[in-house]
């Protein structure tokens, strides 16, 4: 899935030449609000793959982010693109390696995901906001060509390369801001998003006897964080 500045991030930053002849990948394929399928289809790939967790347009086939390496093996892929896709994986650490490995060398790779401020949207989960800093450092092992903000509403957009010499980083020292915990965390666990759930049932139902303001006090209060 993808919004208008995600396309137009991928239409100015995704050419023929880094596409023609060549094996591209989408993860998180499903078109749900918009797909660059279509434009990456008409620089002429050899091949064209979108896979999801689940059946849809543009899915071709069911893959978690997180087994993409095993599915498809090392190396795979001269193209890997990844639109609204790592704020939703709860093991984001997982899914970012496996990009990075199913790319070849010089092949390039195209990530769009969202920053703090942007409403929780669980396609059934939602886990993780991404700031500038944090995609320099997940992506610091690659050779970083464009990063921007997304223009129409609190978001990231990367494009990088894969070099000859690649090692892989270790990113287990990274803590990244999730909107389950309204707090930079390690990780998200399973507690963590039942009192997620909870507090929002609790907050649907105050929704109808109180008024916002207090209502983001009464957020404010319970979680010691500002709302996101």
């Amino acid at each position: 899935m993808c919004n208008v500045a995600c396309l137009q991030f991928g239409r100015s930053h995704l050419t023929g030449q880094d596409v023609r002849n060549k094996k591209v990948i989408e993860v998180g394929s499903r078109d749900v609000n918009g797909s660059l399928r279509a434009d990456i289809a008409q620089f002429g790939p050899s091949n064209y793959l979108g896979v999801d967790v689940a059946t849809g347009p543009g899915v071709d086939d069911i893959c978690d982010i997180t087994e993409l390496a095993r599915r498809y093996g090392l190396e795979s892929f001269d193209v890997v693109i990844s639109t609204e896709v790592l704020e939703h994986v709860r093991d984001w650490r997982a899914a970012v390696s496996n990009l990075k490995r199913i790319l070849r060398p010089n092949g390039v790779l195209l990530v769009t995901t969202r920053s703090k401020g942007f409403p929780y949207h669980g396609y059934p989960y939602d886990f993780w906001r991404y700031e500038v800093d944090d995609i320099k450092a997940i992506f610091s092992d690659l050779t970083v060509e464009v990063i921007e903000k997304d223009p129409v509403s609190p978001g990231v957009f990367v494009r990088a390369h894969k070099p000859a010499d690649f090692t892989e980083r270790n990113l287990e020292s990274l803590n990244l801001y999730s909107i389950v915990t309204h707090g930079h965390t390690h990780h998200v666990t399973d507690i963590d998003v039942y009192l997620r759930r909870f507090r929002h049932k609790v907050r649907r139902f105050l929704a109808h006897l109180l008024p916002t303001r207090m209502l983001n006090a009464i957020d404010q209060a319970v979680t010691g964080k500002e709302r996101a």
